[in-house]
């Protein structure tokens, strides 16, 4: 192919550019569905003779005035340099002899642009999230800049690598292949063991044959392929991957194209490896999620317990509020619920060390004050400085009814929702947990028949804010009144109630966390 500038202008021709005989577009459906097929970016049309004759608005744009001039590197490659600047193009056969030269990058291959793509590439690797995101943008972002085809390579399990792929910034490929013996592919096996300075070096045509099909028929195309480490990640005991760029013409970046390549997978190498802790922290959290996290309550002869648990959200989806449901030897079940002050992970640590002391505890001690007792000494002398308020008790079923025993440790009074009408309050003295060594529990008895549901809250239910007015709470008197009309209704309804009141009244607004036990009288025993 001779590629040089049209010798009739000394400027780009435009779409309304008067025809000639000679140079007139043909008419053809099908020459302009392959023109248009790329007017998104620079479009420039040569003829059948290598004269320059027709632009879009985009290539208008690029150039200015000026008329650059098209070199052909390959029968699909080349460059288009204007104004001492290079851009790198792909090259599409048209019918009748003629080309279109489509610039696939906006950037010049100058020295000084390599900051701006690196500029441009950072926001993309920061916002990708977890290890595939980010490997798969890495390969994207070096195929739109850096080369015409891309692979990721990161070691897995087995013996394998896992890679990722992209062609033209369109094509995208992702899977696992085996690793090749480094015997078979020293470049390649040294990239991933380099600790030293990033550097791109050459791959040889015989390693690349020994690579995987999927990955060596696509890199054979190309004349100049190399891999380039994405750096040391001491936190993952290990390299964190390679980046392997074939490229077919010359280098988008020119002379500076080696510091871009360095450059960038310094970049992709930081971004991976923090998706890497990232992702170590996520299997952290839910690690301590499981461990902290309330079970659903456990079934119990004579009693039905129904919960509503909410936390308030953070990194963690515990809070400072809890609940739990111990079954005993005799048949009954310890049950407590509370809420520990402050919010967050500190909050959420401390309930779990609350809910484990107290399934401890309850092994070797049944009476409820002396729990509360007990317990209360041990965070005074674990020196934490937060304290808890809780309600306490045990159920055991009984001939006329299930028995239940209830101590507080300064928490809001609990509330029975009896069967056949009314909503008793069980006032119970007590004092904070955890504040001071003195601290004195009581102790209090009540007989649930069939049906009755007693009820356990955190107060945040009652300090729910509405959400149009937040000075305005949901308040102790509003969930009273909601309860009397709960008469006849089980444990389950009951919550379910509370939890559509309580929802409605917040609206889209944010609220504390939120814990709700209920006790429900489920059958007397025959």
């Amino acid at each position: 192919m001779v590629s040089r500038p049209a010798p009739a202008s000394t400027s780009l021709p435009s779409e309304s550019s008067p025809p000639t005989s000679e140079g007139a577009l043909p008419e053809s459906g099908r020459f302009w569905r392959e023109l248009l097929e790329d007017v998104r970016d620079a479009v420039l049309v040569q003829d059948v003779g290598g004269a320059l004759r027709w632009s879009n608005p985009a290539a208008r744009e690029l150039f200015g005035g000026g008329r650059p001039i098209l070199t052909a590197e390959g029968p699909d490659v080349g460059h288009v340099e204007h104004t001492g600047r290079r851009f790198p193009a792909r090259i599409r056969t048209l019918p009748g002899g003629w080309h279109a030269w489509t610039v696939t990058s906006a950037v010049a291959a100058d020295g000084p642009r390599v900051d701006g793509f690196l500029a441009a590439s950072a926001p993309r690797l920061a916002s990708a999230r977890g290890r595939h995101g980010t490997a798969k943008a890495i390969a994207e972002l070096a195929a739109a800049e850096l080369a015409d085809c891309v692979f990721v390579l990161l070691p897995t399990t087995r013996g394998r690598w896992e890679w990722w792929s992209c062609d033209h910034r369109t094509t995208h490929g992702h899977g696992r292949i085996r690793r090749v013996p480094a015997q078979l592919a020293p470049v390649l096996a040294g990239t991933f063991a380099s600790t030293d300075e990033l550097e791109a070096k050459a791959v040889p045509e015989e390693e690349i044959a020994a690579l995987p099909a999927i990955v060596a028929e696509r890199l054979a195309v190309h004349s100049s392929v190399t891999v380039v480490s994405l750096g040391f990640d001491g936190g993952s005991g290990g390299v964190t991957g390679a980046v392997v760029l074939g490229r077919r013409g010359a280098p988008a970046f020119g002379e500076d194209h080696p510091r871009a390549v360095t450059e960038f997978a310094r970049a992709a190498g930081t971004a991976l490896a923090n998706a890497h802790r990232y992702a170590r922290q996520e299997e952290a959290t839910r690690g301590l999620e499981t461990t902290l996290r309330p079970t659903p309550p456990p079934d119990v002869h004579g009693a039905k317990f129904d919960v509503w648990y909410e936390p308030s959200g953070g990194l963690l989806d515990v809070g400072g509020d809890f609940y739990d449901v111990l079954p005993r030897e005799d048949g009954g079940a310890m049950f407590v619920l509370g809420d520990v002050c402050g919010k967050g992970a500190e909050a959420a640590a401390l309930t779990g060390r609350v809910r484990q002391t107290l399934a401890a505890l309850d092994l070797v001690e049944h009476d409820n004050t002396t729990l509360l007792s007990l317990l209360n000494s041990l965070l005074i002398t674990g020196g934490s400085g937060r304290f808890a308020t809780l309600v306490l008790g045990s159920v055991l079923a009984g001939e006329d009814g299930l028995g239940v025993t209830l101590a507080s440790g300064g928490h809001p009074a609990p509330l029975v929702v009896r069967r056949r009408g009314g909503v008793d309050e069980i006032t119970l003295p007590g004092t904070l947990v955890g504040i001071s060594p003195q601290a004195r529990f009581a102790e209090t008895a009540i007989r649930l028949a069939e049906g009755d549901v007693c009820l356990l809250y955190t107060d945040g239910i009652t300090e729910a804010r509405h959400h149009e007015r937040p000075s305005d709470l949901f308040g102790d008197e509003r969930l009273r009144d909601l309860l009397a009309g709960c008469q006849g209704m089980s444990g389950r309804q009951v919550v379910a109630r509370i939890r559509s009141a309580v929802r409605e009244w917040l609206g889209s607004g944010t609220h504390d966390d939120i814990a709700v036990l209920a006790i429900e009288a489920s059958r007397p025993v025959q």
